[in-house]
């Protein structure tokens, strides 16, 4: 059985394995799962093949022990340790993988496939069943060129993105298209498919460490997570954003790389965000630092060349200066370091501290009928959304609501046609909380909440964002944070460690004492907000009415024209702020445009 380079069109490459009658289709296309454009590599014994995306920072460790075990080797890279590793245990293997990957591997002698995906999601795979078997890859585009897909809408995939941003879990806004979920792999033969997880955050080893000795602890594996990260046969930089966590990688990377390596930073063009930080950082650090300041008028441009690099619409406009980041660099660094899953992994966002009190903010929220005495404004739109979330008595919706700046009073779904209302009717886009609050019951609300965004946020909508914004001018992003040593060590250790007396990143702080500079340490959390709201009113709304009042989702009745004509009036007016829902429906609406 012998494996074929084929292409399709000029940006997909493909790889065909001609598979027997048997197994229930006459071939099996195993398309490209590398933007690198890596070839297919063929063990040494000719039985197994793969396509690798990703990196494994600790290839050199395993290649090591497999050498031990009598292994040999022709090339110095990660892909052949992948390839033998699984040659010996199989898709026990993934376990032992520390890096981001998206992989395939065909066993010619078994006739078997085998899809896996990284513990937190950093590589995407994408996947489609077909009556003549599955077609897969790291693009949804690549699923639609295969011509075995078809464009249609996934309803349950809307119903979530109306609420989140993006369609969660398995699901994407492709009817009949769906990811492979994190820490999982996918097993297909002539006896069917399964998927399994290799890795699961509620099997995470509960740690017990005396403060001190996890303090020392966790610095030592940031410094390791952040020195394996750095390991390139081509030079290394990092974004620099002149938070904690970006300013903890900058500064432990000047330990290993030596002074004049390169860091980057954004600002607005009306708002200079934590650039001065950035500069304060960059000079300890002693980088070659840049600077890019993104401006509103060049918005509109972008925001369609996203959309077409997700495949699908995407409702964190954070992926905006991260795409610009990567076109100013034009190719003169090949990867970067970023701070993503700092937040996630060591207590970052205020409604861990509310979770922490929890019965505090419960009782509170009984406040909320009261509010409605209370004239119509934005600022009382935001009080009454946190108290009905805090409030809320089922915890999975609880945790969904404690993170979407959505609510019930009204529902986002509001701006959508009666048709589409109607398909979604029978969809729950609570269900993935669900599932997870039912999975991680025994833990108590802040390590619950931690475990769940590690589950939900980072696979679905940040780590998304990293790898489509910066592949997409062909650019690596590397998150230390979300290292398997330092992650699995985190997520184990009690959550009072992470939030301690309303103090946010406690541990993070702690560890960081002497390496991060007080200034950052102790200032307080300014976040990464994008602008979008600014930009709606102003360089995107000729966009946003254009696309849903004129557009072909009004034209078809996708949206409900008159309800998206008061909320861009309440928005525009600064009455009310339906930045985000307006954002996320200018993003559907794109992207019927462009893939439907």
């Amino acid at each position: 059985m012998a494996a074929v380079i084929a292409h399709r069109g000029p940006d997909h490459q493909g790889v065909w394995v001609e598979g027997p009658a048997g197994l229930g289709y006459r071939r099996l296309a195993i398309l490209d799962l590398s933007e690198r454009g890596n070839q297919p590599m063929t063990s040494t014994d000719g039985r197994h093949v793969i396509v690798f995306n990703g990196e494994i920072y600790n290839f050199r460790e395993l290649r090591a022990a497999l050498e031990a075990r009598g292994e040999t080797f022709t090339t110095t890279g990660d892909t052949e340790v992948v390839l033998a590793a699984f040659r010996r245990d199989g898709a026990a293997s993934f376990r032992a993988l520390n890096g981001m990957f998206g992989l395939a591997i065909w066993d010619r002698t078994e006739e078997r496939l085998v899809l896996a995906r990284d513990r937190f999601g950093q590589k995407p795979v994408y996947l489609a069943r077909t009556p003549r078997g599955i077609v897969f890859g790291s693009e949804i585009k690549s699923l639609l060129e295969s011509g075995r897909t078809r464009r249609a809408i996934d309803w349950a995939g809307l119903h979530e993105l109306c609420w989140f941003g993006n369609a969660l879990g398995p699901r994407t806004l492709f009817d009949g298209i769906e990811k492979l979920e994190a820490g999982h792999h996918l097993t297909l033969d002539r006896h069917g498919s399964k998927s399994e997880a290799f890795w699961s955050i509620e099997n995470v080893r509960p740690h017990t460490d005396p403060i001190d000795e996890a303090t020392a602890r966790v610095r030592s594996l940031l410094d390791g997570a952040v020195k394996r990260h750095l390991v390139s046969d081509v030079p290394v930089g990092v974004f620099l954003s002149g938070g904690i966590d970006s300013s903890a990688i900058a500064l432990h990377a000047a330990r290993h790389l030596g002074p004049k390596f390169a860091t980057y930073s954004v600002g607005f063009d009306f708002d200079a965000g934590e650039l001065p930080r950035a500069r304060f950082v960059a000079d300890r650090a002693r980088s070659d630092h840049h600077e890019i300041v993104v401006r509103g008028a060049n918005i509109a441009d972008v925001v369609r060349t996203l959309v077409r690099h997700h495949d699908q619409p995407f409702g964190d406009a954070a992926n905006i200066p991260l795409y610009l980041l990567a076109q100013q660099l034009g190719g003169a660094l090949k990867v970067v370091l970023q701070g993503d899953g700092g937040d996630e992994i060591f207590a970052g966002y205020r409604r861990y501290n509310v979770l922490a009190f929890e019965r505090v903010w419960r009782a509170l929220a009984t406040v909320t009928p009261l509010l409605a005495k209370l004239p119509e404004h934005r600022h009382r739109q935001r009080l009454e959304r946190f108290l009905r979330a805090v409030g809320e008595p089922d915890a999975g919706r609880r945790m969904a609501l404690l993170l979407t700046e959505e609510s019930e009073h009204p529902s986002p779904v509001r701006l959508l046609g009666p048709a589409v209302r109607e398909q979604m009717a029978g969809s729950n886009p609570f269900a993935r909380y669900a599932e997870l609050n039912e999975r991680l019951a025994k833990l108590d609300p802040v390590q619950r909440m931690l475990h769940t965004d590690c589950s939900i946020l980072l696979p679905d909508i940040f780590c998304e964002k990293v790898d489509r914004s910066t592949m997409a001018r062909s650019l690596e992003v590397r998150l230390p944070f979300l290292d398997t040593e330092l992650a699995e060590y985190v997520l184990g250790l009690p959550s009072h460690y992470k939030v301690h007396r309303l103090e946010k990143k406690w541990l993070l702080r702690r560890a960081l004492r002497g390496t991060v500079p007080d200034e950052i340490l102790d200032a307080p959390k300014r976040g990464f907000d994008v602008p979008y709201g600014s930009w709606l009113r102003g360089p995107l709304r000729p966009m946003l009415e254009d696309s849903l009042l004129h557009g072909r989702c009004a034209r078809e009745g996708l949206v409900d024209v008159g309800a998206c004509r008061n909320a861009i009036d309440e928005h525009v007016s600064g009455r009310l702020n339906h930045g985000f829902l307006l954002y996320k429906m200018l993003q559907f609406a794109l992207w019927t445009e462009e893939y439907l």
